[in-house]
């Protein structure tokens, strides 16, 4: 999908770029009111009433739309009806019609068109949409929506334009390698979906300007050099100053770059073969 930028007719219309759904949408297929979900909005709030994530609230309204992880309808053809946009993430989703006459929305592939048939079983072709376990699939293969464990659902690869790629399959175990660079193993039962997650064009969208982070739920943040030193760490100062400290800190006083968050001795460490680049 490309991206569209439009006539630089205001100056927030010159930075704005968005993504072109219109080849995406069929509006003669109406997806299930089942499939769709009305998800109240919690403002970064707790069950308290406090802020827990700050710079959130507002934003349009979104129905949720209920993406089928596991595709458990083995061996049951389906054909895709639509291609289409999903306000809960940044890929593309695709309803499906199983030969059953039952109908689920699936994280749509890069390269998925309407009337492709796809289909979740052992003995699949190798064919963007179709669903296999790691240990039928061959090294080499970009895949998306891996299971981190078998039957849990897809996990891996899930946003718009990242993939999979299946390095090796030893037995018991596949060897993987993730969008971040990190190689792990995964066991070799696990279901995954061949070919690239759709939407790649989604990371060079522009936001162009204010309204649309509004729109999305985003409320403005004060940068801490902004403000006064009885409000802030990096406040103070006459003129534009650096941090001027050992090392950036929250609102609160705590490190606020480069704290690690991995608990020591976690239970994944084990089939984690190369961390992930730093930087």
């Amino acid at each position: 999908m490309s991206l569209r930028i439009y006539k630089p007719t205001t100056p927030g219309r010159r930075s704005t770029s968005v993504v072109d759904y219109a080849r995406a949408l069929n509006k003669r297929v109406v997806t299930p009111r089942g499939l769709l979900l009305s998800h109240a909005k919690s403002a970064g709030r707790n069950n308290q009433g406090k802020i827990t994530v700050r710079h959130r609230g507002g934003g349009f309204k979104k129905l949720i739309r209920l993406v089928d992880d596991r595709r458990e309808k083995f061996d049951v053809p389906a054909r895709v009806q639509t291609v289409e946009y999903d306000p809960g993430r940044s890929a593309f989703v695709s309803l499906l019609a199983y030969s059953d006459g039952e109908k689920r929305l699936i994280l749509a592939p890069d390269g998925l068109k309407v009337g492709d048939k796809v289909l979740t079983s052992k003995t699949a072709p190798i064919k963007t949409g179709n669903r296999l376990p790691l240990s039928a699939i061959p090294a080499g293969t970009p895949v998306h929506d891996v299971e981190l464990y078998p039957g849990g659902g897809g996990k891996l690869a899930r946003g718009a334009g990242t993939c999979v790629t299946v390095q090796a399959v030893e037995g018991p175990t596949s060897i993987l390698k993730l969008p971040s660079g990190e190689i792990r193993k995964v066991s070799s039962s696990c279901w995954a979906t061949i070919g690239n997650v759709s939407n790649p064009a989604w990371m060079n969208v522009r936001i162009g300007k204010a309204g649309r982070r509004r729109l999305a739920g985003w409320r403005p943040s004060v940068r801490g050099k902004a403000m006064n030193p009885v409000d802030h760490p990096h406040g103070g100062g006459e003129g534009h100053n650096p941090i001027g400290m050992k090392y950036p800190k929250t609102p609160w006083g705590k490190h606020a770059l480069g704290v690690k968050t991995r608990k020591k001795h976690k239970y994944s460490d084990q089939y984690i073969l190369k961390r992930r680049p730093k930087g």
